[in-house]
C-alpha cells in the first residue's frame, strides 16, 4: 500500500526524465518533418538561401511565422511590416506559456525561461495533456520534449530547403496547406483524447466565428489573438456552468 502511495505521488508531481520527454515527442515528429520540409521548400522558392533558412529555423523556430516571412519576402514586403506581423502572430506564445507556468512554479525564473524558449504549439499540446494527471511537470522531461522537436524542425527545414531547389511551385503539391492541416489533426486528436467533445466543439466554433469576424476589420494575426482570448473565456464559462 505504501509503495502504491509513493508511486501515485511521484506521478502527480511529474518525475519524467529527459529520455521520456524524447519518447513522448515521437508522435509529433512526423508532423514536424512534413511541416518543416514544407516550410523549407516555401522559404527556398521565396528566394532565401539554405544558410538563411537554417538561421531562421534556429533563431525564429516558429512554423507559422516562417511561412508568413517567406510569403512576405516573396511579395517584397518591408522589413518593418514583417517584424510587426511576426510579433503579433507570435504573441500567442505568451498565452501558451501562461497556461503552463503553474506547473513549473518550482523552478527558478532562469530555468522557466529556458523551458519556455523552445515551447511551441505542438510541445504545448503534449505538455498540457500531461497536466490532466500531474500537479507539476518535470524540467528534464520538458527539455527532452522541446529539444527533440527543435532539432527535428531544423533538420526538416534544411532538407526542404535543399530539395526545394527542384520544386518551383509548392502550391501545386499542397505544401502551403501543410501547417493548418497539422494543426487541425492535432486539434481533433486532442479533442478525442480529452473526452469533452461538446465543450471543445463550442470553443472551436467560437474561435472560428471570432477570428473570421475580426479578420474582416483587422489583420489575421490580430484575429488569432482575439479569438484565442475569447474562445478560452467561453470554454471557462461553459466549464463553470456545467
Amino acid at each position: 500500500m505504501q509503495e502504491n502511495t509513493n508511486t501515485n505521488r511521484q506521478a502527480a508531481v511529474g518525475t519524467g526524465d529527459f529520455i521520456q520527454g524524447v519518447k513522448d515527442c515521437i508522435p509529433t515528429l512526423l508532423g514536424y518533418l512534413s511541416i518543416g520540409f514544407a516550410a523549407g521548400v516555401v522559404e527556398k522558392t521565396s528566394g532565401l538561401s539554405i544558410i538563411e533558412i537554417t538561421l531562421m529555423s534556429v533563431l525564429i523556430y516558429a512554423g507559422s511565422a516562417q511561412f508568413i516571412i517567406a510569403g512576405m519576402i516573396a511579395a517584397q514586403g518591408s522589413v518593418a511590416a514583417i517584424i510587426v506581423t511576426i510579433f503579433f502572430v507570435n504573441l500567442r506564445h505568451l498565452l501558451l506559456s501562461a497556461a503552463l507556468s503553474p506547473y513549473f512554479r518550482h523552478l527558478t525564473p532562469l530555468k522557466n525561461m529556458l523551458v519556455g524558449s523552445l515551447l511551441t504549439d505542438e510541445t504545448f499540446g503534449v505538455a498540457i495533456n500531461q497536466t490532466s494527471y500531474k500537479q507539476r511537470l518535470s524540467e528534464k522531461w520538458m527539455h527532452g520534449l522541446n529539444i527533440t522537436a527543435y532539432l527535428n524542425w531544423i533538420a526538416a527545414n534544411i532538407a526542404g530547403a535543399y530539395l526545394g531547389q527542384w520544386i518551383t511551385n509548392p502550391q501545386k503539391l499542397g505544401l502551403d496547406f501543410a501547417l493548418p492541416a497539422m494543426f487541425i489533426g492535432l486539434l481533433v486528436l486532442l479533442m478525442v483524447s480529452r473526452g469533452k467533445i461538446v465543450r471543445d466543439v463550442i470553443v472551436a466554433i467560437s474561435a472560428v466565428v471570432v477570428v473570421i469576424g475580426v479578420t474582416l476589420v483587422s489583420s489575421a494575426s490580430v484575429g488569432v489573438i482575439v479569438a484565442t482570448v475569447i474562445a478560452a473565456t467561453v470554454g471557462m464559462v461553459v466549464e463553470k456552468w456545467k
